[in-house]
């Protein structure tokens, strides 16, 4: 993550280390706030590639040098507006960055990913540093890998009278080579990802449905979905990607929460929403159980779910409340105007249902949604069956979600690709190790790219700076010293107010201070 050199002779003055010989290839230093690896034999390989394409590597890397000097400049104006007063905005620049929310919950997983994704993404950036080098000339001493306090970083070493003696421009070429790899890991990630449907399309179906990959213990849809059932739809709508999944669900919430408010309250905490019913026969409503009436409340007995008469315009019927079972009613028709739809036409009240039924709606606790989600058993090997149309078969299912829909939502793990055969040789969970592994590698070389153009301090933003500064020659050395130290000063003391507030306050700082 940066370039040693003076910056290896700080470290040195703060930490006492003792040395532990590894071997001509492998050296080790130690102390209680600072350990690394020092590794040599991959330093003639790479001089020797850097030295024989060194004119192709010198074009590449000046288009890195413009790259590093512009994010420079533009990290920094990424720096102030994480100081913006609406916090809406600042966290959505952090998700955007770093991949999650100062709320979001990293699994153990989620954590192996990130390692993972480090070491690949630190090992590029290093390359290119050690690359650029060797295309000027210069071979590095070794490679390190450290941990500083609980930080770990890699570098690599070069002589420091030697990089001091090269123009100004030259040294740019390689103080810029490592975020600009980085930025180049990043393009390759997101062209992976958009080509990641079509590579695997001999082997996996994408878009079509959700899978269900694992269902945790804490989920309130655990014994309901099982690993390998595919999602069909959620109140009617197809979902396709793990993203309308989300989104569906924050819309369905909404919806709940205005109808909420415009509900009707039968007394103590229960309330009848406006919107979703069902058609339910006559004959069934005669045969239902009635419910008693506990504190206000109409309760039924067992697992029985209590069922109103909807309160619609266009319907003069006469109120009925009754218990019946929800896993035979969500079969029936559906009534009301409370079912999200994707034609227009659909969206206006219709509470009319066919002659003989009556449109009834469950009545249910304020702030909990009522939810069908429509799924397909693959646990069934005639449901799996290649080419079964299951829509018309016993493979489909549906139940209802009583309860926080946003909370559910997020409770399961689903892909949007689908095995073409029951037996499939990479799995179901492949793609989305793919996918997953390519999105924590994009999120974290972009992190490195900010990190190491900010203007502070060890970085490799320090040397963009200071060699940026010696190309102004009106400036005197005594100006471009004293220019430095603010530039790095003032860089630091914001970086460290914005790592504060983004990791472990998540609040604007108008709002904390």
């Amino acid at each position: 993550m940066e370039i040693s050199g003076r910056r290896v002779r700080r470290f040195r003055m703060r930490f006492r280390r003792d040395r532990l010989s590894g071997g001509d290839n492998f050296e080790n230093e130690a102390s209680c706030c600072y350990c690394d690896l020092k590794i040599s034999n991959f330093n003639e390989p790479i001089f020797r590639l850097g030295r024989r394409f060194s004119g192709v590597m010198k074009v590449w890397f000046s288009i890195g040098l413009g790259f590093g000097v512009a994010s420079l400049i533009l990290v920094t104006v990424f720096l102030l507006l994480q100081f913006h007063p609406n916090p809406l905005f600042s966290n959505r620049l952090t998700s955007a960055v770093f991949g999650f929310s100062p709320s979001t919950r990293i699994s153990l997983s989620g954590i192996a990913y990130v390692l993972l994704s480090t070491v690949v993404t630190v090992s590029v950036h290093e390359l290119g540093h050690a690359l650029a080098a060797a295309s000027e000339g210069i071979q590095m001493e070794y490679i390190a890998v450290f941990i500083a306090a609980i930080f770990p970083g890699g570098l690599v070493a070069f002589d420091n009278d030697v990089l001091q003696s090269l123009p100004s421009f030259n040294a740019l070429r390689i103080y810029c080579a490592g975020i600009w790899h980085n930025a180049v890991l990043c393009a390759l990630c997101v062209f992976a990802l958009f080509l990641l449907p079509v590579m695997l399309s001999p082997f996996y179906k994408h878009g079509e449905s959700l899978t269900v990959l694992d269902v945790p213990s804490v989920s309130p849809l655990f014994g309901y979905l099982s690993p390998g059932d595919v999602i069909v739809s959620l109140d009617g709508i197809q979902v396709h990607k793990p993203s309308e999944w989300l989104e569906l669900a924050a819309i369905l919430d909404k919806q709940n929460s205005e109808t909420s408010n415009s509900s009707l309250y039968l007394g103590g905490s229960r309330r009848f929403h406006h919107g979703k019913g069902y058609c339910v026969p006559i004959s069934l409503i005669e045969e239902g159980l009635k419910g008693n009436m506990v504190e206000n409340q109409f309760v039924c007995p067992g697992d029985l779910t209590a069922f109103r008469t909807m309160s619609c315009s266009n319907a003069a019927l006469r109120e009925v409340s009754v218990c019946l079972d929800a896993k035979d009613i969500v079969k029936l028709q559906k009534c009301g105007d409370g079912w999200v739809t994707t034609s227009d036409t659909d969206s206006k009240s219709d509470c009319v249902c066919p002659q003989g039924d009556s449109c009834l709606q469950a009545m249910q606790s304020p702030g909990v949604s009522w939810t069908e989600i429509t799924y397909k058993k693959t646990s069934s090997q005639n449901c799996s069956r290649l080419g079964l149309d299951f829509n018309t078969s016993n493979c489909l299912g549906t139940f209802v979600f009583v309860g926080d829909l946003i909370a559910m939502s997020h409770s399961v793990h689903l892909t949007a690709y689908q095995p073409r055969w029951l037996f499939n040789f990479f799995g179901k969970s492949f793609p989305d190790i793919l996918e997953r592994s390519l999105t924590c590698t994009f999120h974290v070389s972009l992190a490195l790219v900010l990190l190491n153009s900010l203007p502070v301090y060890y970085l490799d933003g320090e040397s963009i700076l200071e060699s940026s500064l010696q190309s102004f020659t009106w400036l005197s050395p005594r100006k471009k010293k004293k220019a430095l130290q603010v530039c790095l000063v003032g860089g630091s003391l914001l970086s460290f107010l914005a790592f504060f507030r983004i990791f472990l306050v998540g609040l604007p700082l108008s709002h904390r201070w």
